[in-house]
């Protein structure tokens, strides 16, 4: 049975499947995806007090959201680039950290943003 191939409602719930999968992975086996999972359900309380608008509260939720999903891509390329070799090489180097950069403007964003609605 290829799970691949599917059309229709069937993609769709293995989609699901497969994504769940993906966030009990970063779960799992990335210690900075939880310690911003944490800071996510802690900052939401705060982020609905704080907000004023509909607007506010989408940008200060969102841009921790951001900060997951690019934790959860920079963890994916660390994690294809650990699968095609332990040995070291500047491409290798260069994947990792570009894709701890991201992260990091990433936080910076949700930084400045929290700042700004603050502020």
């Amino acid at each position: 049975m290829t799970y691949y191939n599917e059309k229709g409602i069937k993609r769709f719930l293995n989609a699901m499947v497969f994504s769940y999968h993906g966030l009990l992975a970063a779960w799992k086996h990335e210690e900075a995806f939880r310690q911003e999972l944490i800071v996510f359900f802690l900052a939401w309380p705060l982020a609905v007090y704080i907000s004023s608008t509909h607007l506010e509260l989408l940008i200060l939720m969102g841009s921790i959201l951001l900060v997951l999903i690019i934790e959860i891509l920079n963890s994916a390329i660390e994690a294809v680039v650990d699968r095609a070799g332990t040995e070291y090489h500047d491409l290798a180097k260069r994947a990792k950290d570009m894709g701890s950069a991201a992260v990091m403007l990433t936080i910076s964003l949700a930084l400045m943003s929290w700042g700004l609605v603050i502020f």
